[in-house]
């Protein structure tokens, strides 16, 4: 009987113990939880504290504690909403000075060359606007093509933006765009027509889409064109590889069901391109003459290729590349291949070849920029680079945006006005 006593008390005392052991665990864990996340709260503040200049700085240096700390700061820091005087009218003269959009030619050589750009949109408004401001200066022309299946909010937004700006506008016949169909093509052709018609004049027109940004200024772009290609036109590309060629020797069609598009091949088989053409192979991106794009509009040749190619995949990366190897054609570049430096990209199959990989995601074999990709952004030699999610990686955004237009007031040569600095 005394050893049950014994016993029973050795296991209520044990279990007392691992009672006051638990207890004494709990608080200690909550105590070091609440101490961790506090401590975390006070350590974004303090390290985002560098934000927007050491540490954007940082991140162009290609520090790898800053690509640390700003995973920290994305959420604290970056992301200001670009919808102010968009999505809530205020009058023109606001909404420009809120958006900081430069009002004013920067320099004569600028002010005497006029570019026309064509943006292909159909999401993210903040994105577009931070596109738009980058490369908006007064004396230039943009037509923007919206995706007929957007939402009717997002057409609205982008107008009452559009409608505060006498050399941008909406182009005048829109397109259910698929992604590799011929209505992405066909959206570009649409908006050119309606440069063509513009009082207007302009010299060169760039092609770009909502998730492009550039690296070159206005000023390093004129002047680029003016000593590398000086009337030629930029379209980089070679004569079709035989791994392209299912792209044009069977047809494809467009289908746009429940919401989602996309392009689908037959077993129909496409007669010889018209004119015994040869079919090149190169970029969706441009950069074109404003006589090459009148030749495009009314050649017989171009109009024939222009239908022969509404069953292709991806027309738009063989259309512009095959007409400007033609001898006859205004600003033709007959012995060029992928010269041209239009638009940096990080391809999932160059990693280890042209690049170090990709710091963000890809979505379909292309890169979305994110914080370690900020170097190597800055120190290509194109033109501009895709692509780029700010809803994603807002600080992504924010870093280049001051970094650009840094660069872009430095080059001025007339006063500047205090809107057009970004906020900090």
């Amino acid at each position: 009987m005394p050893k049950m006593n014994l016993l029973e008390a050795a296991k209520s005392g044990f279990l007392v113990c691992i009672v006051v052991c638990i207890f004494i665990f709990g608080v200690f864990y909550l105590r070091n939880t609440i101490f961790k996340n506090d401590r975390e709260e006070k350590l974004i503040p303090k390290e985002c504290g560098f934000y927007p200049d050491e540490l954007c700085s940082a991140f162009f240096d290609g520090k790898e504690v800053a690509s640390q700390i700003g995973q920290l700061c994305q959420k604290a820091l970056g992301g200001k909403e670009m919808s102010t005087c968009v999505q809530t009218p205020c009058n023109c003269s606001t909404l420009q000075k809120k958006l900081h959009f430069i009002t004013r030619p920067l320099s004569e050589e600028e002010r005497n060359f006029s570019l026309a750009y064509i943006i292909t949109i159909h999401k993210e408004l903040d994105m577009f606007i931070k596109l738009l401001r980058a490369i908006y200066v007064p004396q230039n022309v943009y037509c923007i093509h919206i995706d007929e299946k957007s939402s009717e909010d997002f057409k609205q937004a982008v107008q009452t933006l559009v409608n505060c700006f006498e050399n941008i506008f909406i182009a005048s016949k829109i397109e259910k765009v698929v992604y590799a169909g011929f209505s992405r093509l066909q959206a570009d052709i649409n908006c050119m027509k309606d440069l063509i018609h513009l009082k207007k004049q302009w010299n060169y027109v760039i092609n770009l889409c909502g998730q492009d940004y550039p690296i070159k200024t206005n000023k390093e772009l004129i002047q680029y064109i003016k000593s590398k290609w000086n009337g030629k036109n930029i379209t980089p590309g070679i004569v079709q590889p035989p791994h392209m060629r299912r792209r044009t020797i069977f047809s494809y069609q467009e289908l746009v069901h429940s919401g989602k598009s996309y392009v689908y091949p037959t077993n129909k088989v496409k007669s010889e391109p018209p004119h015994n053409l040869t079919i090149y192979f190169g970029t969706a991106y441009y950069v074109l003459t404003r006589k090459f794009v009148e030749f495009t509009l009314t050649d017989a040749r171009a109009k024939d290729l222009l239908e022969w190619s509404r069953d292709t995949y991806s027309p738009d990366e063989h259309y512009w590349v095959t007409l400007n190897h033609l001898p006859d054609a205004p600003g033709a570049t007959l012995n060029t291949t992928w010269q041209g430096n239009i638009r940096a990209i990080k391809w999932r199959n160059q990693e280890g070849k042209t690049h170090n990989g990709c710091k963000g995601h890809y979505i379909r074999d292309i890169c979305i920029y994110g914080l370690g990709d900020l170097k190597w952004i800055i120190n290509s030699s194109h033109l501009f680079a895709n692509k780029f999610e700010s809803a994603t990686y807002p600080l992504v955004m924010d870093c280049l945006e001051r970094y650009y237009r840094t660069k872009v007031l430095q080059q001025a040569e007339v006063p500047l006005e205090a809107h057009w600095y970004l906020e900090k």
